[in-house]
């Protein structure tokens, strides 16, 4: 039996619009007729129950996706980026770039090359010049509503390190002022370019990523110190207090003892404004115990997801039904210990991200940025040749562009979650569809609901006395507006 919205009984009491992505083929789409498939599963949401209040939702600005955007054409470059950015597209919110090489650029390269320059006279953002700031001030054109920028280095100058190399390697004491003094420069440069950032991490993944590409490490006390004593004086010296600082930016298993050794005291806490994580400890899990427990420690600080992509893999190009089977890998499919196996297993790509974003925030998070915007069809360039997926596949020698789920997967957030709104009480009968649900600075309500099972559901959304009944399809994630 098949039923409008408009013909439910209590439907007129809740007005409400209803998009879905699925893998029958809905992007974004929006549904206005519904079918009858047995018992709904019901949401109930309480908006008096409060809890964090959203920053943002996004992708990242690198040197691959925006020298992939000057090899298109003018007309698939803006059709990108207004995408991404504008209110008619996915209107992204809340973003991250890269603080000299990473990766996800063509070569190594630093801001300050000129050896033991401790004063960085000779500090320079000319690499970043022709691709890199142009995508950025061409975002920020597009974007009525504006966005933040968090921007992390990979590692400091080669120069500064143990063993000079731009991977591995630790920073050494007697350059703890001059690295300070080098995100002071950065702040300065891209603000006389046009772009103030907003926020940044102390280093890209502490741990070292295995010395596979840029990366220098720290331990969480070593981190902790070098912010107290001296990144962050520096920067509330130079004028740069309300730039936020955020620690950690690795995975989330290891949250517990990072957020110990930061939110340990006063002082150690002081010009931390939060923490930021990564996704790669697991294909599926989310971390809901360590969430929880980085909250509960510093429960005013962030708490955002700077990065995750479907790593190790090389995209499909123009097959959306690969997106929604499990035959994605990740690196752990090939490199975890046996201990750590079961935790990569091949996970749907459009699962990875829906689970994900939804576990995050019922588990605190306020922040969720995905990685590369634009990758080519071998996911790159990359100089490590670390391939991975991006929701935008571009082929720049036919000038074609392909729109994976996984962009209109972010989109589902990013579009109808904004900053400011605030994550409301949101329960579902079901061990298999997932939902969460945020009250917006309009007073919107967004749910976004997800179903990876092989059934269509009937839903039955509940608030104040209030309800309606849509129906969602197999494999699918929607997000509900309530007005």
């Amino acid at each position: 039996m098949a039923f409008s919205l408009h013909s439910c009984k209590v439907t007129d009491k809740l007005n409400v619009e209803v998009y879905e992505t699925s893998a029958q083929g809905n992007s974004l789409k929006k549904i206005t007729d519904f079918s009858d498939n047995g018992k709904p599963l019901i949401i109930t949401l309480n908006p008096e129950e409060k809890f964090q209040t959203i920053t943002g939702f996004g992708g990242s600005f690198t040197e691959s996706s925006a020298y992939l955007l000057n090899k298109l054409s003018k007309a698939n470059r803006k059709k990108i980026l207004e995408a991404y950015f504008s209110e008619a597209g996915a209107n992204y919110s809340l973003t991250r770039t890269h603080i000299a090489s990473c990766d996800f650029s063509l070569s190594n390269y630093t801001y300050a090359k000129v050896e033991n320059d401790l004063k960085m006279e000779h500090f320079t953002i000319e690499d970043d010049k022709d691709d890199l700031i142009p995508m950025i001030l061409e975002a920020q054109a597009i974007s009525k509503e504006g966005f933040n920028i968090i921007a992390s280095p990979w590692t400091c100058p080669p120069w500064m390190k143990d063993n000079k190399k731009y991977v591995g390697g630790k920073l050494l004491p007697e350059f703890n002022d001059a690295f300070s003094l080098y995100f002071s420069k950065y702040l300065a440069a891209y603000k006389k370019e046009g772009i103030n950032i907003w926020g940044i991490t102390v280093i890209n993944e502490p741990h070292g990523n295995g010395n596979n590409w840029e990366s220098t490490h720290f331990s969480p006390e070593e981190m902790t110190l070098f912010v107290q004593n001296h990144l962050g004086p520096k920067l509330e010296k130079d004028g740069w207090p309300e730039v936020k600082i955020f620690g950690y930016d690795q995975n989330r298993a290891g949250l517990p003892e990072w957020v110990d050794a930061m939110f340990k005291d006063e002082k150690t806490s002081k010009y931390f404004a939060g923490t930021a994580i990564h996704w790669y400890e697991s294909t599926y899990d989310y971390f809901a115990k360590e969430l929880q427990y980085a909250h509960k420690k510093a429960p005013n600080k962030y708490l955002i997801e700077t990065e995750g992509c479907v790593d190790s893999e090389i995209p499909h190009w123009n097959d959306d039904a690969w997106y929604w089977k499990k035959e994605a890998t990740d690196w752990g499919w090939d490199w975890a210990s046996e201990k750590d196996k079961h935790l990569h297993p091949k996970y749907a790509p459009v699962n990875r991200y829906a689970n994900d974003i939804i576990g995050c925030m019922n588990n605190w998070v306020d922040g969720w940025v995905d990685w590369n915007m634009v990758l080519d069809r071998q996911g790159g360039p990359n100089w490590f040749k670390n391939w991975c997926v991006a929701p935008v596949i571009v082929d720049p020698d036919k000038d074609e562009v392909y729109f994976t789920p996984l962009y209109y997967t972010m989109a589902h957030f990013s579009k109808f979650m904004r900053p400011g709104a605030v994550k409301i009480g949101c329960t579902i009968n079901s061990n298999e569809v997932v939902t969460t649900a945020v009250k917006n600075p309009d007073g919107s309500i967004a749910v976004a609901i997800f179903n990876p099972s092989e059934s269509k559901q009937t839903i039955e959304i509940q608030i104040n006395n209030q309800s309606t009944i849509i129906s969602i399809d197999a494999k699918a994630l929607q997000t509900v507006v309530i007005k």
